[in-house]
């Protein structure tokens, strides 16, 4: 039977730890009357002061690899150049070209007055891809919309190796042999192809509170990507690693950093492993603006083999990367919030550097460009 000492120590000690527990214990316990807000409205203005401002014209003329255009006027062509000529664009490439007449037409309107100013890239047009004789078919267009049409490379779209499928409903890999002969052609007509593969990884993962892209996957549930309905990342970007491989002769442009921006190590070892790739930027400078030393370091590795591309045509956009690869300034907001909902730095890249991302690399690798109008 214990004390009356030890009772008395025991209460004590089970009362501390009451008293003790008590006040966490409130802490947990927001107060009724507190306002509730949504993450996503939740936008504090930072109190932090550095150096540093809005960049909004490009130090060096610049070619854009990765745009999409509407079918325009040659007013509304005229228009476009206004506002290029505004922040130094001084070549867009327009991805969104089509194919057979409809793609003529396109480079007709752009070079009725504005020669030189606009690229235009072909589409495959997958309609009748159980054929046997589709490959063939869409090799010898794709050298007609070169040749005949004006094209200057080949553009694919996300839904080859995710919603590309046969009259079964199977789905048909990015790495197909059905599609070797397009791969080969492109090649063989030294044009470009600026392919796009799957997805952001996250978007392939549950959206829960681990997934850094759940704001943009709860606003846009569409773009949701769930395993099994959906062939899952790694290998989707396996069977377009395997593309390289199979055509070492033809210029692969890798869309959004490959979709390896938030791991430049694996977007470096694929550059070290497949020579006859590149890659751009488009839509996720946000990447390698949070990663500023690592990312300065692996651009300039690399500095032969990047591009600078921005995607949708939202011109007041590209002062954000204009200020990234430009100049050293600190902790500065990405212009969308559900791409990125933390702070930027810039990456200070040196002269010759941004050189070669902004003009000299698309010069080199896009047949038929107009040098003179970039310095040496």
């Amino acid at each position: 039977m214990p004390s009356l000492v030890s009772s008395i120590r025991l209460v004590a000690t089970t009362s501390l730890v009451v008293l003790c527990a008590a006040p966490a214990v409130a802490q947990q316990r927001p107060p009724a009357d507190r306002p509730v807000m949504s993450f996503e409205a939740y936008d504090p203005r930072s109190t932090l002061k550095v150096p540093g401002g809005e960049v909004r014209r490009a130090k060096f003329p610049f070619i854009d690899i990765h745009n999409h255009q509407p079918r325009r006027t040659v007013a509304g062509v005229d228009s476009l150049v206004a506002q290029m000529d505004a922040m130094n664009l001084r070549i867009l490439v327009d991805l969104s070209g089509g194919t057979g007449e409809a793609l003529a037409e396109k480079v007709r309107t752009y070079r009725t007055k504005q020669a030189g100013c606009f690229v235009v890239f072909a589409n495959l047009d997958f309609r009748g891809i159980d054929a046997p004789d589709w490959s063939a078919k869409a090799a010898a267009q794709l050298e007609r919309d070169v040749k005949v049409g004006g094209a200057q490379g080949l553009k694919i779209f996300k839904n080859l190796g995710m919603d590309v499928r046969d009259a079964q409903g199977r789905r048909f890999p990015t790495n197909d042999p059905k599609f070797d002969p397009i791969w080969a052609k492109a090649g063989e007509l030294g044009i470009p192809v600026l392919i796009h593969t799957a997805e952001p990884a996250m978007f392939f993962e549950p959206v829960d509170e681990r997934n850094e892209r759940w704001l943009e996957l709860t606003l846009f549930p569409g773009r949701r990507r769930p395993v099994p309905e959906n062939p899952a990342f790694e290998p989707l970007m396996a069977e377009q690693h395997d593309v390289f491989r199979k055509h070492p002769k033809t210029t692969f442009i890798n869309a959004h950093l490959g979709w390896y921006g938030q791991d430049l190590v694996r977007l470096g070892q694929l550059m070290e492993r497949y020579p006859n790739m590149v890659t751009e930027f488009g839509a996720v400078i946000y990447e390698p603006a949070r990663q500023p030393k690592f990312a300065r370091q692996f651009f300039i590795r690399y500095q032969d083999r990047i591009l600078f591309g921005k995607d949708s045509w939202v011109p007041d956009e590209y002062k954000t990367y204009f200020r990234v690869l430009e100049t050293g300034d600190e902790y500065f907001p990405y212009h969308k919030k559900y791409h990125a909902f933390w702070s930027i730095y810039g990456l200070e890249l040196p002269d010759e550097v941004l050189k070669k991302v902004y003009y000299k690399n698309a010069l080199r690798i896009v047949p038929g460009l107009d040098a003179t109008a970039f310095p040496r």
